[in-house]
């Protein structure tokens, strides 16, 4: 797998303190099947980190890696709140991207945004970079007000859903809110957002038994959304056909009943 959303560079925001939290990280990653890891510390006015405070970071974590033996590319990336955007230049976005492309993870916020994402949306394709939507089934906008994020979907982004909140993890609004969206074809990518190895693991399959559950067999949409899309991102080429996603008793009518 390749998991484009994490918190793994220690000492940096809310993940990991040290690099020892972060090698515990590493090594939940690679039990769970992961090869490549973004590492999107967030980018925000609360840390006021830097592209070049992530590369820095990134290559000490890498050197770590590879000495205590533990087999897991680090990849670029950071997570862009709105709030930083205006901050940042074509130079410093270029150095937050997702791998080798120029898509970069754009945070949806928690609280209520109206048609703001759709203006930066707008002004990041206008510069040269498409964008991966962090966690929309967590924003009340996009809870709310499913149409504005078909919009940003139309428009060309991508979406990001987080494996927690399909596993009931961020509660019962987000995990129906994933679940809508996964069925309206606006989840391209399951990412982990790992912030520790255990509360917040770094497993982007964390929901594949509630998918299971939900549709019979996922197989080839997991390996689409942990892998195939992925891949295409960090290298920046189109994504791939998706696969069909199984239907099994129409799973918005068992949510009106649950």
């Amino acid at each position: 797998m390749i998991d484009l959303h994490a918190h793994i560079l220690p000492g940096l925001d809310d993940g990991p303190r040290d690099t020892a939290g972060a090698l515990d990280i590493a090594r939940e990653a690679v039990a769970a099947g992961t090869r490549a890891i973004a590492t999107t510390s967030h980018i925000n006015l609360v840390y006021g980190l830097t592209a070049e405070d992530l590369a820095g970071a990134r290559e000490a974590l890498q050197g770590e890696l590879d000495a205590a033996g533990i087999e897991l590319e680090l990849l670029g990336g950071g997570e862009i709140a709105p709030e930083r955007l205006p901050d940042l230049d074509d130079h410093q976005l270029h150095g937050l991207c997702l791998g080798r492309g120029r898509t970069v993870l754009l945070e949806c916020p928690f609280v209520p945004v109206g048609a703001v994402m759709e203006m930066m949306v707008r002004e990041l394709h206008g510069r040269g970079f498409g964008v991966l939507l962090g966690h929309p089934e967590r924003s009340a906008t996009f809870q709310r007000e499913p149409e504005r994020l078909q919009r940003l979907i139309d428009m060309g982004a991508s979406g990001q859903v987080t494996a927690g909140s399909l596993a009931g993890g961020f509660g019962e609004t987000a995990r129906r809110a994933a679940l809508r969206m996964l069925e309206a074809g606006h989840v391209h990518v399951i990412a982990s957002d790992a912030h520790d190895p255990s509360h917040r693991p770094p497993d982007p399959r964390l929901a594949e038994g509630a998918l299971t559950h939900a549709y019979g067999d996922v197989e080839e949409q997991l390996a689409w959304m942990t892998d195939a899309a992925p891949a295409a991102l960090i290298a920046g080429e189109p994504l791939p056909e998706r696969p069909p996603l199984p239907r099994r008793g129409g799973l918005l009518r068992r949510l009106r009943r649950a």
